[in-house]
């Protein structure tokens, strides 16, 4: 950090109490220096810089603790590592009694001054540069963090209501479709929230399990109109990136409950990637795998304010990309939706005899429809899925873009400051 006395540093710091682990901070830093164990995500001092590209990304808020510490004791990625809860800030007087009498100034001077200034970006790939930090100026008002360790209740518990697969491969990796109820306890959500689900018993150090995340597929109505419930969709994880086996535990174990078992959920989660709600809004959604949950919660909820013949809604174009027909969730039922409410554009990279089809061939496909949505103020554009798309996504809409005779640089500082881009990948 650029940091007023060298003895000093503002340390940037992670919640342990909140965080859920869904990578988004450590997926995001340009300079590498969160990292992870099986417990905790951490700040690598030596590394941050500051330059605050996580923060806006976190759907819980964790990310952003900061602690004023003399630099010669600053805590340690391995002390880090041990936290269940954050420590305390030092006092003034703690400070100077350590010899920091500039740290115990700093400390006195950050009642009223900000947080650590934005260092310039790295010159790798970020989504931070262009990811929207603020939801649209239509979006609903979301409610967040009603339960979890540091709510008034800990969890919410929560009955499953329904388990169906919705892909068509073998059940070694399946995606499933799960609803769970939430009875008389409120639990409020919107359209591109997400919940998080602890699994029973604990880890190998005898401690509870974290929360995993996993996005809403449900309106905000419910999965069933009216009722207290939300689903969501889940794919079994039998290996990780690198293709190695590992049985994903919060996945195998959504993956096999069964119509009334019981399951603990906190969150809600998520502040910005939320829908427009004002009439003749566009919504441009491009996905992977269960990154179509949220698309699906928008998608139905647009479908059901049809329905009602009450609302006048936008263009709705989807871009969804699988290995295969058979391994993409909900193929079935997307069949079904009326073709003058959504434009539905599939892309399968798994095919035998067929050459690879990625979402951002699609885009560039589609170029004819895509530039005129880029250039509208009321045209939202919403990606989710594995981490590796984002810059593919973003290539693409960058040379839709120039291909329209549209200034890109302008473009997406547009979608970004306007809450009109927003990048949720894992």
């Amino acid at each position: 950090m650029d940091q007023p006395a060298a003895s000093v540093i503002k340390q940037h710091l992670i919640d342990p109490e909140i965080c859920i682990r869904c990578n988004t901070c450590e997926s995001t830093c340009p300079v590498g220096a969160i990292t992870h164990d099986s417990r905790n995500y951490v700040v690598d001092p030596d590394k941050c810089k500051a330059c605050m590209a996580c923060i806006p990304p976190c759907p819980t808020g964790s990310i952003d603790n900061w602690r004023t510490m003399p630099r010669a004791r600053a805590y340690s990625v391995v002390e880090q590592l041990g936290w269940d809860a954050l420590p305390p800030e030092l006092s003034a007087r703690q400070l100077t009694e350590a010899g920091e009498a500039a740290a115990a100034a700093a400390v006195r001077q950050s009642e009223t001054s900000s947080q650590p200034a934005v260092a310039p970006g790295a010159e790798t790939f970020s989504s931070a540069a262009f990811s929207a930090v603020v939801p649209p100026w239509s979006a609903a008002h979301p409610f967040t963090s009603l339960y979890g360790p540091k709510a008034a209740e800990a969890s919410v518990t929560a009955t499953v209501a329904g388990n169906v697969r919705v892909t068509e491969a073998g059940k070694d990796y399946d995606t499933h479709h799960i609803v769970l109820d939430f009875g008389t306890m409120p639990f409020p959500v919107l359209e591109g929230q997400s919940i998080g689900i602890i699994p029973p018993g604990t880890d190998d150090s005898g401690r509870p399990h974290h929360p995993r995340q996993y996005s809403l597929a449900s309106p905000r109505n419910g999965e069933r109109p009216g009722y207290n419930n939300v689903s969501l969709t889940v794919k079994r994880v039998l290996e990780d990136h690198q293709g190695s086996p590992v049985r994903g535990l919060a996945s195998n174990y959504l993956c096999d409950l069964e119509v009334g078992d019981k399951v603990q959920v906190v969150g809600p989660f998520g502040t910005t990637f939320l829908m427009p709600n004002h009439p003749k809004s566009h919504i441009v959604m491009i996905c992977t795998g269960t990154g179509s949950a949220p698309m699906r919660a928008m998608t139905e909820w647009r479908r059901r304010l049809r329905h009602s013949g009450k609302f006048e809604g936008g263009k709705l174009l989807l871009f969804f990309g699988a290995r295969s027909k058979e391994e993409l969730p909900y193929f079935g039922p997307l069949q079904s939706l009326p073709k003058d409410f959504i434009d539905i554009n599939l892309a399968f990279s798994r095919i035998p005899g067929a050459p690879r089809r990625y979402v951002q061939d699609l885009i560039r496909t589609r170029a004819a429809d895509v530039a005129p949505l880029l250039a509208d103020p009321n045209a939202y554009f919403y990606v989710c899925g594995l981490k590796a798309m984002e810059e593919g996504v973003l290539l693409a809409l960058r040379d839709v873009a120039e291909g329209a005779g549209l200034n890109w640089d302008a473009v997406a500082k547009a979608l970004k400051r306007d809450g009109r881009l927003h990048l949720e990948t894992y």
